[in-house]
């Protein structure tokens, strides 16, 4: 097969996370071939993503030929050679990793077989899920049996609101259950310290993105004052390069690469075999999303995956037609070739 096409799109949402504003949230890209196969691709990074890969990585991309793993590996380090002037991080790698899912969707159709099988062997059928947002009570009907909510510090009342919201979840997931907070970069050492003695009764798994993400120094010497919490982080993080920096500063007991933004399924493989030398459990940002569950069940990923359901009331743009249903707390993909998904064309119009 050789590309003939590629596209990056930016759909027509009606509801955008607000620290994405109106224009940097995902995009869709399209690969097509020569003998009318084609590939659905999710990236990050928005107009500015959709101008990265119409603009530059097409001119790169037409003309290659795609009929194995080592060919998309091989497009991935030419794409992210070609962009180091700009790229290396952020915006241009979150570029890749539309592309890069586009190729594995791509292969998988032309296989006829689902990417999880070109990923490895699968090991894990269905995976356990947490959800991630504000209404414990509504999940809990759901039948999630982990639960990881927001947390943002503003002043010292602020450690009141986190126990009461880790009592609240504790009680509705039950003592068995995950209990997870996301900080969103708020919190400081001495929060976190503090955090972690004022909710030692909840046994809370895991505590996201405590500092910025290039604090490594300070994280690394804050993971042995909160166990056995963990800290977890790397949604921000973007390539092997940069987990390996991760590594080599034991930052982080917990990685968290969003298959969508740190360099695609390509970039994770690699991620993954520093986390297994270095022992790191790796449980991937928004995995419940098909781009990390096909990853999930066929790595030696936590059997874990992030599902953000929003709110009873609220409503979610329906981009993607043939996602997996999560049911009482746990999902798996499908059988269908590729990632088994089709954009709603009416977002795409």
């Amino acid at each position: 097969m050789k590309i003939t096409d590629v596209q990056a799109i930016y759909p027509k949402y009606m509801h955008v996370p607000s620290s994405w504003r109106s224009s940097l949230w995902q995009i869709v890209v399209k690969i097509e071939t020569n003998v009318g196969v084609f590939g659905y691709g999710y990236g990050g990074g928005g107009l500015a993503s959709v101008a990265i890969v119409n603009n530059h990585f097409k001119e790169l991309l037409i003309g290659k030929n795609i009929e194995s793993k080592d060919d998309i590996s091989e497009i991935w380090e030419h794409l992210y050679f070609e962009s180091i002037p700009y790229g290396r991080k952020g915006i241009a790698i979150m570029a890749l990793s539309g592309v890069d899912l586009a190729l594995w969707d791509l292969l998988g159709k032309a296989e006829g077989t689902p990417v999880y099988n070109l990923v490895g062997t699968r090991n894990k059928q269905s995976v356990q899920s947490y959800a991630t947002g504000t209404d414990i009570e509504w999940y809990a009907e759901l039948g999630f049996t982990g639960h990881k909510f927001p947390h943002r510090w503003r002043n010292d009342l602020d450690y009141d609101t986190a126990v009461l919201s880790a009592e609240r979840s504790r009680g509705l997931i039950g003592k068995n259950g995950k209990v997870m907070i996301d900080t969103y970069m708020s919190w400081d050492a001495e929060v976190t310290t503090r955090m972690s003695e004022q909710l030692k009764d909840f046994n809370i798994y895991w505590f996201e993105d405590v500092l910025e993400p290039d604090k490594l120094e300070a994280q690394s010497l804050l993971r042995p004052n909160v166990k056995p919490t963990l800290l977890a982080g790397g949604e921000h993080e973007f390539t092997h390069h940069g987990f390996q920096t991760i590594a080599d500063n034991k930052a982080l007991d917990l990685w968290q690469p969003d298959i969508t933004w740190c360099g695609g399924i390509t970039a994770a493989l690699k991620i993954m075999q520093i986390a297994e030398h270095e022992n790191i459990p790796v449980v991937p940002h928004r995995g419940g999303e098909v781009w990390g569950l096909h990853f999930i069940v066929s790595s030696d990923c936590e059997n874990l995956a992030e599902i953000l359901p929003g709110t009873r009331e609220e409503t979610k743009d329906e981009l993607w037609i043939g996602e997996p249903e999560y049911f009482e707390g746990y999902i798996e993909p499908t059988d269908k070739p590729g990632f088994g998904v089709a954009p709603n064309l009416s977002m795409l119009r």
